[in-house]
């Protein structure tokens, strides 16, 4: 008797071991403590960001999205319909999105603590949304197709290698593609637009898409960006990509939403987006980082912050925010 009774303690003891265990394990993984990021970053780049900054708050359950940027604002305008917007931290390359965002009291006005190592490439920033990166497009060629890439924007209307072969992800669905046409017909012109449908140019879903088909031979050539196209011929596709000028250069800003659920994990996701090792991060996988403090790889023939900003394009975003309907059919138009 006295041997079931003491086993029946120590089993007792043991379940409430167990149960003070449990709740330990419930405050580390307090699930309230956290943060929600909706991006259009691939993988190959948000995903050692993300990475690090758990590293960094091992504390806080990271939950990112990554799609296309029209697919984000469609989502966006969804949980709005119902109510609320899930995500604290947005991060894409629409920057016309942002403006939006702003104008209709979307976004939390928040100024990075690394701000002043920063480059800034708006001419009115108020701290509604903040550049975490310089995105390069450049054509990128399949090199069993064409021996090296164009020196200048000229070539890809005018080679035969690139007739019904040069593609290009939908603007509709890709914030960088809008935006790179954009920048095209503010540089070049609409005639420029015309010659490239006049020689074929092929329009793909999105920009992964776009990639993967210049990789498998079905185009020869496309629009990327910077390190979409570095992470497939890291991989050790049969690829070069070019950045002719003047460049295209798209700022990909990052904001916090006003009504976040995890205003203080945002604000903290942010200041490391902006942190000198999450941009050694962005170098490191191919694209330009907004902070001179960061070294950059000489395996990429990527121009430095400064030049990246001294040769882009330049545009009137509040403009192009009026006019993104029109400017989008156009597009379409042009696209058929």
């Amino acid at each position: 008797m006295k041997k079931i009774f003491a086993l029946m303690m120590i089993l007792m003891l043991g379940l409430m071991t167990g149960c003070g265990n449990e709740n330990s394990d419930a405050k580390k993984k307090d699930p309230s403590n956290k943060v929600i990021i909706y991006t259009s970053m691939k993988d190959s780049l948000i995903g050692g960001i993300v990475n690090g900054f758990r590293e960094k708050y091992p504390d806080i359950d990271v939950d990112w999205q990554s799609a296309g940027a029209g697919k984000i604002m469609a989502k966006l305008d969804t949980e709005r319909q119902n109510g609320r917007i899930t995500a604290d931290v947005i991060w894409t390359s629409e920057i016309i999105d942002f403006y939006k965002m702003k104008n209709e009291g979307l976004l939390e006005q928040y100024r990075p603590t690394d701000f002043e190592k920063l480059l800034n490439p708006f001419d009115d920033y108020d701290g509604f949304f903040t550049a975490a990166r310089l995105g390069m497009l450049g054509i990128v060629i399949n090199t069993e197709k064409i021996s090296s890439p164009p020196e200048n924007w000229e070539t890809i209307v005018t080679d035969p290698a690139y007739e019904d072969s040069f593609g290009i992800a939908d603007p509709k669905s890709s914030g960088t593609a809008f935006m790179s046409m954009v920048l095209l017909e503010k540089e070049l012109g609409w005639d420029y637009l015309l010659r490239l449908r006049e020689n074929g140019i092929v329009k793909i879903k999105n920009s992964g898409r776009v990639v993967d088909e210049t990789v498998d031979g079905n185009l020869s050539s496309c629009l990327s960006v910077d390190y979409v196209a570095y992470s497939e011929i890291g991989k050790g596709a049969p690829l070069k990509i070019a950045f002719p000028k003047k460049f295209l250069m798209v700022p990909s800003p990052v904001a916090i939403f006003k009504d976040s659920t995890h205003k203080d994990n945002a604000k903290k996701f942010v200041d490391y987006l902006l942190s000198k090792e999450s941009q050694q991060k962005i170098a490191d996988a191919g694209s330009v980082p907004v902070r001179n403090d960061v070294t950059l790889s000489e395996r990429y023939n990527l121009p430095t912050p400064e030049e990246a900003l001294k040769d882009g394009i330049k545009v009137n975003y509040s403009e192009v925010v009026a006019d993104k309907d029109e400017t989008l059919k156009k597009f379409s138009d042009l696209l058929k």
